[in-house]
């Protein structure tokens, strides 16, 4: 009877679908089982990529990171493969050096912590070989960007944002490289 429920309930939970959704109790979509990770609407927030001294020189593609290797020409960038490299998607540069962001984040940093190789964030698989910091691992769902009306009303955009606009006749992707915003069509 015990292996009998087992089954059931491992049935059950290999069946079901889970939808993460951050900064409220409602996201952008209704539940969706074709969505990982959303975020709560109307917030005027943006997911924040992270930051790189170093360019990683494997990594998987699909990373989307700031380049702050050269702080006087940053740039958010995400890896298209070995065939393309790096794309950029900021199309300007950004002097981050005097970014107050980027200064704390080099001073906060102590010499005696080391970065573990494998530490992230999993969210659709319990395991991935892809590195990253957060891993979204699904082969049918997909992320939904936070959503904004205008980026004109993120009062204080952080270097590396991401947003996706809504707005009529200007639908787009956002990116906040540390200066300005860039956009992108579909």
């Amino acid at each position: 009877m015990k292996k009998i429920i087992a089954t059931l309930f491992l049935a059950i939970i290999n069946g079901a679908n889970a939808q993460v959704i951050i900064g409220g109790p409602t996201g952008s979509t209704n539940i969706n089982t074709s969505v990982l990770l959303d975020f709560a609407t109307g917030q005027n927030k943006g997911i924040i990529l992270p930051y790189v001294r170093t360019i990683p020189t494997a990594p998987t593609e699909g990373t989307i990171l700031l380049d702050a290797s050269t702080p006087l020409t940053s740039r958010v960038k995400y890896y298209a493969g070995a065939v393309k490299g790096w794309v950029d998607l900021s199309g300007q540069n950004a002097n981050l050096n005097s970014s107050t962001v980027l200064a704390n984040f080099a001073t906060e940093q102590p010499a005696s912590i080391t970065e573990l190789a494998n530490s992230k964030a999993i969210i659709g698989a319990t395991s991935s070989s892809a590195d990253g910091v957060l891993v979204l691992e699904s082969t049918t769902k997909a992320m939904i960007l936070p959503i904004v009306a205008d980026v004109q009303n993120i009062l204080s955009p952080s270097p590396g944002m991401m947003v996706y606009v809504n707005k009529a006749g200007a639908k787009r992707l956002a990116v906040y490289n540390g200066a300005k915003w860039s956009f992108w069509k579909p």
